[in-house]
């Protein structure tokens, strides 16, 4: 039996919000609910077992380069990382 294919959700939307971002779209991450959730569910929806747990959010540079996009695009908004 093949062991199932996993995959990190916040992988996802850090492709999605970059694809977005590359568009001219404006994505908002946090303030509208977590972003894990549904990409967990796309995820299922294409076959793909969710990462374990402790995989977590994406990598610290992945996190910083997400709240340098937040501060260039949206700078009258709080940047928490």
């Amino acid at each position: 039996m093949q062991a199932p294919e996993t995959y990190n959700p916040w992988t996802i939307v850090h492709v999605v919000f970059d694809h977005l971002a590359a568009d001219g779209l404006h994505p908002v991450l946090g303030e509208t609910g977590d972003p894990a959730e549904p990409a967990t569910a796309l995820l299922r929806a294409l076959g793909i077992e969710p990462g374990r747990e402790r995989e977590g959010p994406a990598a610290e540079s992945v996190q910083a380069t997400l709240a340098e996009m937040r501060a260039r695009m949206f700078p009258d908004v709080g940047n928490e990382p």
